[in-house]
């Protein structure tokens, strides 16, 4: 009554616990009082008078105490009262018994298993309780995350267990006795041993596979808590600090930190080794109290002597610990290569374009494969040592002296049986706890990862730069160029107004809205030094770099804010994106892919510019927004959007160089050079009436129409990634394909005989291990027998036995890394060798991260948990094997139950791998976008996943106590055998049932865990059948002598981005002499870039192209690629210094190069710097993809590559490398430089985004969505009355400097 009128949830689930442990206690007195006497041969129930009443109490007390608290399902609790979970995850109200039988899955088990695949939405939803935001809750305001709830009652469980497991040696020591001696003096029934046969494993399992769960879960939360961590981190490191690949040294020897490779490596790889310590709490719990507890049982049925073994076992336990050590030392430096070859692989995936254009496969193949040698190196050193530890384990060896040692005084079989049972679990422990300690560390050096990460910031003392440090502003080594951001004087923008920031290539424009953003080192020179930018009404960023996510179009633009389609509609119509929609099937709904691969530089930026207009942020910073846009998008973009009213009352601070478009609207004007102000002045912004005037435009003119006409795509540009369905061996065929990857690469050349021999040993070592049991029941039948026992005798062949096991495992493990070693490599390079060689197309439509996780969670499985698990499947099968071999020779009537003990785990097998299988598919691909912050999906999908694998184990725990128990009965009542006889049988199938149980979740854990085996080989496979480009052959390898000169024919050339795609050029046919320089204008998206590509061959395309007399259809594509020189629109550059950017292949000496540099125009851009050390040279560090340069020097320093290439055809995307001084000055002189350098019979095209650079060219091409529309000479072109050049030459302020260009030429 009290608990139905208390409304709080909380107390009436308090009450409800204190009453039913109140009624436990009372049961359990009963028991105590007249069940346990049943048990005994000398006492009876003390309240045996009360007759049937008795029984009934016993009855109703069991059915109160027990039945129903077990049975009623518990009260849902939400975490926040307030906002409740409309539907609790099942655990979270499952009943105690449903609880510990995890019946709470069967909804999900057998769903799974009634369907091909069980889609993450029919999944049970994940509990508020495990969900990152409440985990950050209670977890954030700790310095360091604890769970000491959790500890405890896993510290608990574990203790039990060590208890719980001393009751199976005293129950085969009672059994054998009985079959020795008969009752006696024996106090317990044989039958209570027999049901603690049973009960013994059945307990166990329940207290096992709660702390399991509880283990897991907490593991889930560590990992979604870490995660969130690192990634919260994450966003307040200065990106453009990174420093490049460990690669380069500097002058004090210390090697570069790896931060894109870290950061990816922290969630991935070191997560998983502290997952692998999840158990280790055994150390301080279990283990110690089953030590004490089996020296206590040894020395009752031993004496003294049990005290040597253990003594000893003692006395060598510095010998795991110091090989222990030495493990760590090289998993430490093993995580250092592997965050190293992350790097790496990630700084490749980032330019991998660039690296395909130019035919750079097989120079980053081999990079890769020599930062992989390194790591696998460290790899083989570390499993060695594992292994030296497992043989100079010598305590597991003696402690089997110890039946032995009593062998004097006799033997006998429950005195061998039952110490056997304790030494083999002390054999196993031991080992447990040197694998522990490993793991330990092991997850240490990965903590101590973490807190290295997560405590250093980055904001130190003194100006701003780019390092902490103001002396040592050149990322600690003497060869990279040296900023600093000085403001000398006070310098405030004006609120609620346009302000313009100005200056050349390289003065710190970039600089200025990095470091209001806190991205650069603020150095103090004074008590008022400060530097602030309010965020309260939030701060819009669209970097000079457009950024832009792997999504739709419209997700993009609107970046999780709150869709308003009036608001969206204007964002659209103002950033010029109506008519870009309207040429897309799929309108705002196409995917952009992979760092926008399918826009153009201009539609990327006008996306880019997009987001921070929608966005509700009060100050957006705008780096160079108009640069990649043509005059007349510049104009509109300029009138509609930044002079608009979705601009009205917020603060806008805006770096171009479009100073004659934009500084009509400026309230203020910023001038920068060499890092200082170099000029401020306020101004008056042009009222609205006149911006027509000013910008010389035609308002009644709108050349951006509202988009007309249907959609036919649904514009997905990024494939999902495939989740295949049902179990994987249900397809054999595909199962073997898989099985035959990973034994391929691990056999090598003679992958046949490798198998054998290795097979061969293995069976032998299970073999001579069974003998050895069988051995010591043998030696001791032999004292039963009249006559006096050999023992040296005896002792020698156990000896034996137990150094040639020995000698074997060594053997056998050694040859197996050996193996696992050669088949990682191998894979890893093939892998590699398949991303390098992939189309253009795939790389669109995959997503970076995803390549990514096959190259650090898929590889780190290959690495070390398939050989692991796989060595433990094969040793758990030849086990079930022998050990059921061995039951039927000593009790034949036993083939029948052990064939069904196989069954019944088979069937249990096959019902939870079927479901399983679904949620690891989902878990797994959950775990790439992780990366995107998609917590938790993971944590929901891994809880079940984990809660799956303890329902299987429970399940055939109760099947191992079952059979056990059946046998000992059997044994015991029916066959009446010797006692040998009868401790050996049931040794064997008590290590049959546990092989039966090792080899199901072996077998499990080989197709489904999370990094196990044929799940992860199917994701590995899968990416070793992605679509190639064409392969090297001998008949497409032009002659030496070509391409003799840069002449270009093309005839009906048409190009789409896939065979089943829309055309996006259509028709194209020109002939270009050797020599000419070629410009290519048009509005943005009219297929310029894509002109390009289909030249090279990085799209599909149908028609003839002949370069330099021979077709490059009939071309291998590196011959082709090597001997045409690309600049695209966003330069890409590699980690390593500018020498290594510049010649990779280390082909062309330094004189060369520094020529190229000046030609390039580096010099003149340099010119005003007074120290030389600030100045690029080639020694200079670049960082990842070139972030610690400006982007006017990266293109600089790509055109600088492609001269020094010295390519006979020559494509220059201009982008933004038009616009890079604000005079003209560097530009000029890079123009100058191609007009120099491109001499004879070099053809030069130009994708030009600014028509000054190509109005002295020999010819201009002018596209319009796809169509070649004029061609020609640009005096001829102007004429046209109706000409689109001659349209965009008249809409340029320059328009008479641009007609005297054509007319004069420069």
């Amino acid at each position: 009554m009290i608990l139905v009128i208390i409304n709080s949830t909380r107390w009436r689930v308090i009450l409800t616990r204190h009453l039913n442990v109140v009624l436990l206690v009372i049961w359990i007195m009963y028991g105590y009082r007249d069940l346990f006497p049943l048990a005994t041969l000398t006492k009876a129930p003390l309240d045996l008078c009360k007759g049937w009443a008795l029984w009934s109490e016993i009855v109703i007390l069991s059915v109160v105490a027990i039945l129903v608290p077990v049975l009623t399902p518990r009260e849902y609790i939400p975490v926040d009262f307030k906002h409740p979970m409309p539907k609790p995850n099942p655990e979270q109200t499952a009943s105690i018994l449903s609880l510990g039988m995890f019946f709470f899955l069967d909804p999900v088990v057998f769903e799974a298993y009634g369907v091909s695949h069980l889609p993450y939405e029919r999944l049970p939803p994940l509990a508020d309780v495990d969900s990152i935001k409440n985990i950050k809750t209670a977890q954030f305001r700790h310095v360091d995350p604890t769970f000491r709830y959790e500890i405890i009652v896993l510290w608990l469980l574990a203790s039990s267990t060590a208890v719980i497991l001393l009751g199976e040696p005293a129950a085969v020591n009672r059994l054998l006795r009985y079959v020795e001696q008969g009752e006696g003096d024996a106090m317990m029934r044989a039958w209570f041993w027999i049901m603690i046969l049973f009960l013994v494993p059945f307990v166990d399992s329940l207290l096992t596979e709660w702390y399991l769960r509880i283990s897991l879960r907490t593991v889930i939360r560590l990992e979604a808590l870490l995660t969130q961590l690192v990634f919260e981190h994450a966003l307040r490191i200065r990106v453009k600090g990174e420093p490049p690949s460990s690669s380069i040294e500097t002058h004090k020897g210390h090697r570069k930190s790896n931060l894109v490779g870290k950061i990816t490596n922290l969630v991935t790889t070191d997560l998983s080794v502290i997952s692998d310590a999840r158990n280790c709490i055994a150390l301080v719990s279990e283990i110690p109290i089953l030590f004490a507890l089996y020296a206590v049982f040894l020395y009752n049925i031993l004496g003294l002597s049990a005290f040597v073994g253990i003594g000893l076992t003692i006395a060598l336990a510095p010998v795991p610990v110091f090989i222990s050590g030495i493990i760590q030392r090289y998993q430490a430096l093993r995580m250092k290569k592997t965050d190293s070859r992350v790097h790496l692989i990630t700084d490749v995936m980032n330019i991998l374009r660039m690296v395909k254009l130019f035919g750079w496969q097989k120079r980053m193949l081999w990079k890769i494969s020599e930062a992989r040698g390194e790591e696998l190196s460290l790899l083989k050193k570390r499993q060695y040592a594992t292994l030296t530890g497992t043989v100079l384990n010598v305590s597991r060896i003696l402690s089997n002296f110890d039946p032995t040692v009593n062998s004097l005084q006799g033997l006998s079989s429950s005195i061998v049986f039952s110490s056997l049972i304790i030494f083999e679990n002390l054999q196993r422990y031991t080992n447990a706890i040197f694998m522990y300690w490993t793991r330990a560390l092991a997850a240490k050096v990965s903590l101590d990862r973490f807190t290295d990460f997560l405590q250093n910031i980055g904001f130190c003392h003194a100006s701003f730069s780019w390092s902490k440090d103001k002396d040592n502003d050149r990322s600690n080594t003497p060869l990279s160029r040296r900023f600093i951001l000085k403001i000398d004087d006070k310098l405030f923008f004006k609120k609620n107004c346009l302000n313009l920031i100005t200056g050349p290539t390289g003065s710190g424009k970039t600089s200025l809205l990095l470091a209001l953003l806190g991205e650069m080192s603020f150095i103090r020179s004074g008590p008022d030094s400060c530097f602030y930018l309010p965020r309260d009404g939030g701060v819009a960023y669209a970097a000079q770099e457009s950024w832009v996510q792997n999504e739709t179009i419209k997700s993009n633009i609107l970046f999780a804010s709150e869709y308003n389609e009036a608001r969206y509609k204007e964002v659209i119509r103002v950033c010029g994106l109506e008519r870009d929609l309207e040429l897309l099937e799929a309108g705002d709904d196409t995917e952009v892919g992979e760092k926008g691969l399918t826009l153009s530089g201009g539609q990327k930026a006008r996306l880019t510019l997009a987001r921070a207009v929608y966005s509700s942020a009060s100050i957006l910073l705008l780096d160079d927004v108009l640069a990649a846009l043509d005059v007349h998008t510049s104009k509109w973009v300029v009138e509609k959007c930044l002079a608009g009213n979705l601009l009205n009352d917020r603060t806008v601070i805006i770096v171009t160089h479009n100073v004659r478009l934009v500084e009509p609207l400026a309230s203020v004007v910023i001038s920068m050079k060499d890092g200082q102000v170099h000029d401020f002045r306020s101004s008056s912004p042009v009222p609205t009436k006149n911006l027509h005037q000013a910008l010389r435009i035609n308002p009644d003119k709108d050349d951006n129409p509202t988009p007309k006409g249907e959609r036919k795509s649904d514009g997905k540009l990024v494939v999902p990634e495939e989740i295949k369905e049902g179990h994987i061996s249900g397809n054999s065929s595909e199962a073997f394909s898989f099985v035959k990857l990973y034994t391929s690469a691990a056999g090598g050349q003679h992958a046949i005989l490798y198998f054998t021999v290795l097979l061969a040993m293995m069976f032998v070592t299970q073999l001579t291990g069974v003998v050895q049991t069988w051995f010591l029941g043998y030696w001791s039948s032999q004292y039963e027998l009249p006559g006096k026992v050999q023992v040296v005798f005896y002792l020698s062949i156990y000896v034996t036995l137990l150094f040639v096991i020995i000698l074997l495992n060594g053997g056998t493990t050694a040859m197996y890394i050996a193996g696992a070693i050669r088949g990682s490599r191998r894979i890893h390079e093939n892998l590699a060798e398949i991303i390098l060689g992939t189309t253009m197309r795939w790389l669109d439509q995959t997503p970076t991260s995803r390549i990514i996780t096959r190259f650090t969670e898929d590889i780190n499985a290959i690495d070390t948990s398939i050989p692991e698990w796989t060595r433990f499947f094969l040793d758990q099968s030849l086990k079930l094997v022998l050990k059921l071999t061995a039951i039927v020779i000593f009790t034949p009537l036993f083939f029948v139950p052990g064939v069904l003990a196989v069954a019944l785990g088979y069937i249990c097998a096959q019902i939870y791998l079927k479901s399983q299988m679904s949620v690891r598919r989902e878990m797994l691909v959950a775990k790439a976008p992780v990366l995107g912050h998609r917590i938790d999906k993971y944590s929901s999908s891994a809880r079940i996943f984990y809660n799956l694998q303890r329902w299987m184990a429970l399940r055939m725990h109760i099947i191992s106590a079952l059979f056990n128990g059946f046998l000992a009965w059997y044994l015991v009542f029916v066959q009446k055998g010797n006692a040998s006889n009868t401790g050996f049988s049931m040794n064997m199938g008590a290590t049959f049932t546990g092989a039966i149980f090792g080899w199901i979740i072996n077998m499990n854990m080989l197709e489904a865990h999370s990094k196990l085996f044929l799940l992860t080989l199917e994701r590995v496979a899968s990416f070793l059948q992605i679509e190639q480009e064409p392969k090297s052959t001998t008949q497409g390898q032009p002659p030496a002598y070509w391409p003799a000169t840069g002449e270009l024919y093309v005839k009906n050339l048409c190009a789409s981005y896939s065979p089943d795609g829309p055309e996006i050029l259509h028709d194209l046919s020109f002939y270009i002499k050797a020599g000419e320089r070629i410009g290519v204008v048009g509005r943005t998206g009219s297929g310029k870039s894509s002109l390009a590509f289909s030249l090279l061959r990085c799209i599909y395309t149908t028609g003839e192209v002949v370069y330099g007399g021979i077709p490059i259809s009939s071309l291998n594509l590196e011959s082709l690629r090597s001997n045409i020189t690309i600049i695209p629109q966003v330069p890409e550059l590699i980690s390593g210094t500018l020498r290594q950017n510049l010649d990779p292949f280390e082909e062309v000496d330094d004189l060369t190069l520094n020529d190229t540099l000046r030609a390039a125009g580096l010099d003149a851009l340099q010119e005003d710097m007074a120290v030389d050390e600030d100045k690029l040279v080639l020694d200079t560090v670049v960082f990842s993809n070139g972030s610690n340069l400006s982007v006017g020097q990266r293109q600089m320093v790509a055109l600088a590559r492609a001269l020094v290439r010295r390519s006979k055809l020559l494509i220059l995307d201009e982008g933004k490398i038009s616009y890079s001084p604000i005079y003209y000055k560097t530009d000029n002189i890079i123009q100058r430089s191609l007009r120099q350098e491109l001499k004879g019979d070099m053809t030069l095209i130009t994708i030009a985004h600014r028509l000054h650079t190509i109005m002295d060219y020999d010819k201009i091409m002018v596209l319009d969505a796809g169509n070649m529309v004029e061609f020609g000479a640009p005096s001829e072109l102007l004429i046209l009355n109706d000409g689109l050049f001659r349209a965009m030459v008249n809409e340029s302020d320059d328009k008479e400097a641009l007609y005297a260009l054509a007319r004069d030429g420069v």
